[in-house]
């Protein structure tokens, strides 16, 4: 069956289709991954995107449950240069195809990728339309210019309900703004507890659950989307220990007083360097986001740079100068991608327990005796 890939700019794309049926409309964005195209398709901060894998040749090594980054993928669409429909790995369970088809994801093949990623580069991420119908031109273009251009990613992806991932060492409330598992996985072999809240929870009912740290996840979509986010993160700021990965970075910034800024066509896939100034070392980094902090915003601010891109010099990541709260840019969790960054949820859990050093917690004995002292006196 044939596909076809239409752009914004009117540039159109004849392919072959696989995965399912009909027609969807989205961000049009590439990956530069050589492996890793499970975890790209399941990792929900392409909600809503369109993703071109720049690496010719996808789904060589199938699907298995052990890799997904989420329940289920939230793309809305899938572009390579070549589909292998047959994998060959022991490990597979079945086919990209099939993935694709279960949740009602259209992919198109046989289209020159090269050529897609070169004109994002040069123009930048556009819209696209991706559909196995056979409409004319002009009706696609019709379709594409009257789409939806989505602005609730975050809710679409982040959890609705609050659950414990229980553990026996420091309390972390992992605020879900569309977070990979990956995260979870991290914190849980460190013995965390866990408890995942929903993305609008408040301040003060993530306080009530007495954590040791908050952590902010990865998200979809332009962090000023979601501003009762900016303003929990504000409140939450010098309570509590704080770790921001890509979306939450961009929150925390925004909560501290700086601003973001969209990216001509982001930063995706799993080789981008990013030099520690502290250090001088450079980190090969998992990324995948379309937005950056400005750097003159952050002038007057508590924020310090503490990471930089060192392919374009955008800020990778931050820290507060009076609080204990800093953030990164990209993903220290690294599914899929290198693992150079996972030292960043140890010095997480070193920043909390140095704060309970400095900041020691009264007893909740001494809170319930006080409470009872103050009853009895208003009595």
């Amino acid at each position: 069956m044939q596909a076809r890939l239409l752009l914004e700019n009117g540039t159109l794309f004849t392919g072959l289709a696989f995965g399912a049926e009909g027609e969807s409309t989205g961000e049009v964005v590439f990956n530069t991954g050589i492996t890793g195209y499970q975890e790209v398709l399941s990792d929900p901060s392409y909600c809503g995107q369109i993703i071109t894998m720049t690496h010719p040749l996808i789904g060589n090594y199938g699907i298995t449950r052990d890799d997904f980054e989420s329940v289920a993928p939230f793309i809305h669409g899938f572009v390579v240069r070549r589909h292998e429909p047959t994998p060959s790995n022991w490990r597979a369970e079945y086919s990209v195809d099939d993935l694709l088809k279960e949740h009602g994801i259209v992919g198109i093949s046989e289209i020159d990728t090269r050529m897609l990623t070169r004109i994002i580069r040069s123009y930048g991420t556009m819209r696209g339309l991706l559909t196995t119908s056979a409409a004319s031109v002009a009706e696609l273009q019709e379709r594409l210019v009257g789409s939806e251009v989505l602005r609730d990613q975050v809710a679409r992806t982040s959890t609705k309900y609050t659950y414990n991932s229980p553990g026996s060492k420091e309390r972390i409330v992992l605020v879900d703004f569309g977070a990979k598992s990956g995260i979870l996985r991290e914190l849980s072999a460190r013995g965390c507890d866990v408890v995942v809240v929903p993305q609008d929870t408040t301040a003060e009912q993530i306080s009530r659950l007495r954590p040791d740290g908050i952590l902010l996840s990865n998200g979809p979509g332009d962090p000023k989307d979601v501003p009762q986010a900016v303003k929990t993160v504000s409140e939450l700021l010098g309570k509590y220990p704080i770790f921001g990965i890509c979306l939450g970075h961009q929150l925390f910034a925004l909560a501290c007083g700086a601003d973001t800024e969209k990216l001509k066509f982001g930063h995706r896939g799993g080789n981008h360097p990013v030099k520690e100034l502290s250090s001088n070392r450079c980190y090969i980094t998992s990324q995948n986001h379309g937005y950056t902090v400005n750097e003159e915003s952050i002038l007057n601010t508590d924020l310090e740079v503490t990471h930089i891109n060192n392919n374009d010099k955008t800020i990778e990541g931050l820290k507060h100068s009076n609080y204990p709260a800093f953030s990164v840019q990209y993903h220290p969790e690294a599914a899929p991608g290198p693992q150079d960054s996972s030292y960043l949820f140890d010095e997480f859990l070193q920043m909390i327990a140095d704060h309970k050093i400095n900041y020691p917690a009264k007893p909740r004995q001494a809170e319930l005796a006080a409470a009872v002292k103050g009853a009895l006196q208003n009595a």
